[in-house]
């Protein structure tokens, strides 16, 4: 099985606001007609919207390529939807089956060639995850200083982990390297002990050594993490690749809890081999992934080659283990880059592998993987290649989209991703598949099963026949119908009657060829030719605007079928009359018809979209006037209306209020005085206003009282006007006869005042100057007296 890693956010789903999709693609009906198709398999596999018509007598002698087309185009050509094979893409999902954090878990999906199909799938983080962690590790001698320092790691971890896990197991396994040459000394004193040339006991180099199974005990993992002792070997990289492999397969021995989050923390101070270096000891056997202890031991470490990083990757995802690795500074390098390769994968440089470090690396590690969702996709390698996927994360609310991953999501968030399956080609034997894709939500222990059925064999109704045999109409021929060598005789080849009417002189109308009786017609460029005598097409159709039926329609026996909301002979005639409404919502302004989505108007004066034109007419005030005049000549008077409104066109109604129709428009004036037989005094014109009423009379309102009213109104207005103005003259001629301070005698009194202070005469000396002055100057000595205010001026 071949697996896609796609980091991106996992939601749980919400079955009520589930959203599935299928999608079809396709450029229309072009995709589907083509002279090359000829079965019903090959015609749908262009694209879901295509569809195949496998009835006997469809377009009789046409070429096998007409059938296959769009549904509504085989409708109209006389294709019942019953004899159509279609290919629907389906997205089934099932909700009896539920989960905790991954929902939904069962979808079932039916794709075509070209379609595609989208789901939904989501995670729920919990707040608080029991956690699995086991501590690989590297006994090889360099290591030893760092196998102390986890003898005081368990309690201590265990402490620090309850602010974040319900309960935490842990687990303990070592390695070195394949016991074989060259990887270790083989001379029989190195064997059993490595160490012997430096007088220390060690144990001997293994593969992987699994010591401890997953327990909650903490004092037993510390009993015995100090009973563990160093190992050798001989080259720098060791097998921990290797010995990791085994740690995840090996779920019963290692004892890998199902509810639990997993953690594989391997140490080591150098890098590890890989795939084919086992070559070097003449091991050429691919590792087969699965788990080989025997007495917690791994057996197949000496015939089996170390796997690959793509293989320990999909053993990882298979299992739901994050990896942790804790590494000295110098190999930093080295592992960074296979942490790029692995799935939920954390890197730590420890300078020294002392017991904070590691609880602080576990804690830390530990919470970045759980705040980081990421989803796999594992595809049978059988299919691999006929299948694409996409996927579109959509982050919960304070985390934050890195590349195809959601990074910082917070327990008890949701978030959502929609995964995109689509069928790019069937099988090569042409037939259906079943094909089963897995979901991996990265480091869950739980997964979303997709099953997708691949839609490629024809059914063709209760007959099961499709029509595309596309043999020749004379490979039914019975053999007495045939020559000694099995050629066609005489009488069943060339020109036959049967492939022609019997006023015709020509085969198949000159558009195809008769073979054994039965016309064959050509394939034409602009479209399909058949019939019995190939006198049919849909191509021979009235054009309109450049394009056959309007493009609006198709061509069917020479006459055109249109579509919805079209009419006439080229499908160029709206059904609807909307184009035919003026402003007013009238049709055609009630002076017309509406044909083929434009007004015809009734009255040939009458013209524009609208039948609102007419240049010849009167206007509405001089062709009402008449109207107008007659009533006014009867004295407005309803009983005598009946004389006027059988001359009157249209005719008049009597209203009590015109106050309502006066707002209206247009006002009208008559041109001449009204008529006046009652020799009661009239206005010099009659004002009325035309009005539109449903019942279809126009009403002429008078207005001449409202004339009268208006003429009242404004006399009254200048009466009044010259009223103030009198009275504001008298007013202002007493002011100034008598000032302010004055007495009843009108004498102006100073009382108070010095009277020598006021002066009896104004004295002013004007001094005039001639052009030629004498030798001195002439002065004039002006004495006015002063003078009461009252009295006038003389002069």
């Amino acid at each position: 099985m071949t697996t896609w890693l796609r980091s991106v956010p996992l939601c749980v789903l919400l079955y009520s606001a589930l959203s599935l999709c299928a999608q079809d693609h396709g450029a229309g009906g072009a995709m589907c007609l083509s002279a090359s198709i000829t079965s019903c398999a090959e015609c749908l596999s262009h694209g879901p919207q295509c569809a195949w018509c496998f009835k006997e007598d469809f377009l009789n002698g046409a070429d096998l390529g007409w059938r296959c087309d769009l549904p509504e185009n085989l409708l109209n050509r006389g294709c019942e939807a019953e004899s159509m094979e279609r290919w629907e893409t389906k997205v089934v999902v099932n909700t009896t089956i539920s989960s905790t954090q991954v929902s939904p878990g069962d979808i079932s999906i039916t794709l075509t060639p070209g379609s595609e199909a989208s789901v939904v799938v989501a995670v729920k983080q919990l707040q608080r995850y029991p956690v699995d962690l086991y501590y690989l590790v590297d006994v090889s001698a360099s290591m030893q200083e760092n196998l102390n320092h986890l003898k005081t790691v368990g309690v201590a971890l265990t402490l620090r982990m309850t602010e974040h896990s319900s309960d935490l197991w842990l687990g303990f396994g070592s390695f070195v390297d394949k016991p074989v040459s060259p990887y270790i000394d083989v001379h029989p004193s190195k064997i059993n002990n490595p160490c012997s040339d430096y007088e220390i006991r060690c144990r001997p180099a293994h593969g992987f050594h699994h010591v401890l199974s997953m327990t909650g005990n903490m004092s037993e993992f510390t009993r015995v993490i100090k009973r563990q002792h160093i190992s050798g070997n001989m080259d720098t990289p060791e097998g921990g690749l290797d010995a990791m492999l085994q740690a995840a397969v090996c779920q019963e021995a290692v004892g890998w809890r199902s509810e639990a989050k997993r953690l594989l923390l391997l140490m080591t101070d150098q890098p590890s081999h890989l795939a084919l270096d086992s070559r070097l000891a003449g091991i050429v056997m691919p590792h087969d992934g699965l788990c080989h202890l025997e007495n917690n031991v791994y057996t197949g470490s000496t015939r089996m080659d170390h796997p690959s990083v793509g293989q320990l990757s999909d053993k990882l995802l298979e299992n739901h283990i994050y990896s942790v690795f804790a590494v000295e500074k110098q190999q930093y390098q080295w592992y960074e880059e296979l942490v790029r390769l692995l799935p939920a994968a954390y890197l730590g440089k420890l300078g020294l592998f002392q017991a904070p470090n590691l609880i602080e690396l576990v804690v830390e590690a530990y919470k970045r993987l759980l705040s980081e969702v990421e989803v796999s996709i594992s595809v049978e390698d059988k299919a691999v290649d006929r299948y694409s996927v996409s996927v579109s994360p959509i982050c919960p609310e304070g985390s934050t989209l890195k590349g195809q991953s959601c990074s910082g999501v917070q327990p008890n968030q949701t978030t959502y991703f929609k995964i995109t399956f689509g069928l790019r080609s069937c099988p090569d034997d042409g037939g259906d598949e079943d094909v089963t894709v897995l979901i991996h939500p990265v480091g869950y222990n739980e997964s979303t099963v997709v099953r997708i059925h691949s839609k490629c064999v024809c059914s063709c109704g209760v007959t099961k026949r499709c029509s595309n045999d596309g043999q020749s109409p004379c490979s039914g021929m019975q053999d007495e119908d045939r020559g000694p060598n099995h050629e066609l005789t005489d009488s069943n080849k060339g020109s036959n009657r049967n492939c022609r009417p019997d006023v015709a002189d020509v085969d198949c109308s000159g558009r195809g060829v008769c073979e054994c009786g039965r016309c064959v017609c050509d394939r034409s460029k602009l479209g399909a030719v058949y019939g019995k005598y190939c006198e049919i097409d849909d191509f021979s159709c009235p054009y309109h605007e450049g394009l056959s039926c309007g493009g609006r329609g198709a061509c069917v026996s020479s006459e055109c079928v249109c579509a919805d909301g079209w009419t006439g002979e080229s499908c160029s005639c709206p059904i609807s009359t909307a184009t035919c409404q003026s402003a007013s919502g009238s049709l055609c302004s009630g002076r017309g018809r509406c044909v083929c989505g434009k007004c015809a108007c009734d009255d040939p004066q009458y013209s524009g979209d609208f039948c609102e034109t007419c240049p010849a007419c009167q206007s509405p005030c001089q062709s009402h006037w008449k109207c107008v005049d007659c009533h006014f000549s009867h004295g407005l008077a309803p009983k005598e209306a009946g004389h006027c409104n059988s001359t009157c066109i249209p005719l008049v109604g009597y209203v009590d209020d015109t106050s309502v129709f006066w707002n209206s428009t247009p006002h009208c004036a008559s041109p001449n005085p009204p008529p006046n037989p009652t020799g009661v005094s009239l206005p010099a014109h009659i004002h009325f206003s035309l009005v539109q009423l449903d019942t279809g009379f126009h009403e002429c309102a008078s207005s001449s009282r409202m004339v009268g009213t208006f003429l009242s109104v404004c006399a009254l207005t200048v009466l009044c006007g010259l009223v103030v103005v009198a009275f504001s003259r008298l007013l202002l001629q007493k002011r100034i006869r008598t000032p302010a301070g004055a007495g009843e005698d009108g004498v102006f009194h100073c009382t108070g005042k010095d009277l020598s202070y006021i002066p009896t005469t104004n004295e002013k000396t004007v001094t005039y100057r001639r052009d030629n002055p004498p030798d001195h100057s002439l002065e004039m000595h002006i004495q006015v007296p002063k003078m009461p205010l009252g009295d006038p001026w003389q002069f």
